[in-house]
This record gives C-alpha cells, sequence and structure tokens, in this order.
C-alpha cells in the first residue's frame, strides 16, 4: 500500500477529448444485466431508511408509502426496530404524525397505543434494521416467495468503518435506477467533477439466465486539480432493487457503496415515483482512518452531499430512461 493514496494526473485530457465509450456501452448487454437482476429473489424486502433515522429512545416514527403501500415504523423500548401499516385501525389517522413514547406509538387522534404486537386489527410487518439501513418486508407488494433477512452484500466491519446514507426521489421506476448504474460507461462523461480516466475492464455475459456476474471498473476519484485517487471497482446487482459496488483494489479496498431503489407513490400526474437510498461504507487499514471514524460525525454531511450531486446527474438519466420507455421510444 501506498503511503499516499493521491496520484497526480500527467497528461490531463479535457472533457470533449476523452475516449468515447458509447461503442462500449451496448444496449443488450446493460439490457441483459439488468434483466438479470430483475430475475433475482428479492424476499419483498424493501429499504425505507437510514438507520439514523430512528435514533435509540427517539420520540418521532418514520413514514414512508412503499409500491403503494403506507408503512410507519419506529423503535421499540428496546430498540428494536417495529414496522406496520400507516393507517390507524380506529378510524385511519396517519400514523406517521403520532408520537413514540417508551417504544409504544400513540395515534394523536384519540391515543390508541401500539407496541408493535397485533393489535385491534392491526398487525406489524417483518422488519430488520441491518445497522446502516432499515428494511421492511412487504409481501402482498412484492409477490415473491418472502425470505426471512433482505438480501445482503459482504460490507466491513462496522467497527471500523464510516458509514453515511443519502436519500434522493426521482420520476421513474426502480428498473431506470438499476440500469443507471449498470452502465459503468457514462460515469466519466456524464460526472467530470468526480470521475477522470474510467475504464471497464471486464462485462457480464449478454446471457441473462447466467450466474450473477458483475463489471469491473478502474476509475480516478478527482480531488483537487491533478491529483487523483485511483482505484478497482467491481458492479454486481444481488437482487431487482440494489446495486452494490465493491473496491477491490486501491484505497479503500473493501468499501462498498450500496444503492437501493424504492418504489414510492405516484406523483400528482401518475408519473412512478422512485427512492434511491445510497450507502456509503467506507473502511481503510491506514492508521489515519481511526481519526476519520471519530469524525464520523463530520464527514458524514460531506458524503451525503457528495452522493448528492451525483444523483442529481443520475435521476436525470433514470428520468430521461423512463420518459422514453413510457413512450416507447427507448432504445434498448
Amino acid at each position: 500500500m501506498s503511503p499516499v493514496p493521491l496520484r497526480l494526473r500527467r497528461h490531463p485530457v479535457p472533457w470533449d477529448r476523452m475516449r468515447p465509450t458509447w461503442r462500449e456501452a451496448r444496449p443488450p448487454l446493460i439490457a441483459a444485466a439488468l434483466a438479470r437482476a430483475q430475475a433475482a429473489p428479492s424476499g419483498n424486502w424493501y429499504v425505507i431508511g437510514a438507520s439514523r433515522d430512528l435514533p435509540p429512545g427517539g420520540q418521532r416514527p418514520l413514514g414512508r408509502t412503499v409500491a403503494g403501500v403506507e408503512v410507519v415504523a419506529w423503535r421499540a423500548a428496546d430498540g428494536t426496530l417495529v414496522a406496520g401499516p400507516g393507517a390507524c385501525p380506529h378510524l385511519g389517522a396517519p400514523l406517521r404524525e403520532s408520537p413514540v413514547r417508551c417504544g409504544t406509538l400513540l395515534c394523536r387522534w384519540h391515543g390508541l397505543p401500539l407496541d408493535g404486537t397485533p393489535f385491534a386489527g392491526w398487525h406489524p410487518y417483518p422488519a430488520h434494521d441491518d445497522g446502516v439501513l432499515l428494511w421492511v418486508r412487504l409481501d402482498e407488494a412484492g409477490g415473491e416467495t418472502p425470505l426471512e433477512r433482505p438480501v445482503l452484500p459482504a460490507r466491513p466491519d462496522p467497527r471500523t468503518a464510516v458509514d453515511a446514507v443519502c436519500t434522493a426521489v426521482g420520476r421513474c421506476e426502480p428498473e431506470d435506477v438499476v440500469a443507471n448504474r449498470l452502465d459503468p460507461w457514462h460515469g466519466a462523461w456524464l460526472h467530470p467533477y468526480s470521475f477522470v480516466d474510467l475504464r471497464v475492464l471486464d462485462v457480464p455475459g449478454a446471457d441473462a439466465a447466467a450466474p450473477d456476474e458483475g463489471f469491473t471498473v478502474e476509475v480516478s476519484f478527482k480531488v483537487a486539480g491533478r491529483a487523483v485517487v485511483p482505484v478497482q471497482a467491481v458492479f454486481t446487482a444481488p437482487e431487482p432493487r440494489t446495486v452494490v459496488m465493491h473496491i477491490t483494489r486501491g484505497e479503500g479496498t473493501g468499501s462498498v457503496v450500496e444503492t437501493h431503489a424504492t418504489p414510492l407513490t405516484p406523483d400528482a400526474t401518475g408519473r412512478p415515483r422512485t427512492a434511491v437510498v445510497e450507502a456509503v461504507i467506507a473502511a481503510s487499514p491506514r492508521p489515519g482512518f481511526t481519526a476519520a471514524r471519530r469524525a464520523a460525525p463530520l464527514l458524514r454531511p460531506f458524503m451525503r452531499a457528495t452522493a448528492a450531486r451525483l444523483w442529481r446527474d443520475d435521476l436525470a438519466y433514470a428520468e430521461r430512461r423512463w420518459a422514453l420507455r413510457a413512450a416507447g421510444r427507448f432504445p434498448g
């Protein structure tokens, strides 16, 4: 491992003189990777937010409408995650607006108490907190064979990592978000402020029925001026609404970026809406990374801001893809 992760680009190439990647970004190849992801089991699990959205002892629940299902989530008295229907079984009050007291949610209309166990026709949904993200299982919405736990990728040891979660919402479907992430060739062209010198070293086969394979990418993250951090990463899709980037070589080896696409309620015009919940889980064997972990509360806003900037462009890509598909004009 080099003592200094930074490199200086000797001969920077202007954006308009970069090597074109459109010939390599073959629509059938991206479509096959997307089909492979869509064929993988999700077990009907959906990401609803970050674990930090519901701190222990918090007095406000988390409300989401996922795939047309109104969901409310909160922490029980022992800190475990509880989730269930978002309408009060009494008169339908929105439970997302109700306070939590000592692990019990109290409906703000009439005070009906819910502690996470079945009560008055209200039944909880299976829920899972993986330490970074919150999940809920919606069997009726998903329509698949249920799994006991979400399909989770390998992650760095949380005791030695720094994580941050960014959420953005776009007018598209989850498949458009996943397709964006399964097109690594757009990286340096669409995000020149963050990525340079991108090369796709290996791609999955064109057979959508083949076992899951990944895109291996060599890329440099821009720091300032000619200073960059080169890495090698692999993109895989372990389930239909998730794409994971594992850094396999270079600075931060073992770090992951998980992109989860959760369908929301359509907008007023009927266009679909999808929440992109992206978790960056960074790790490094460098001695200085211990200080970074201690400074995690200060680092997280910058990590979220970096992800949000990328997703402003990537959601434009995903929304455009959906609009073309809806009009029957998508070239893929």
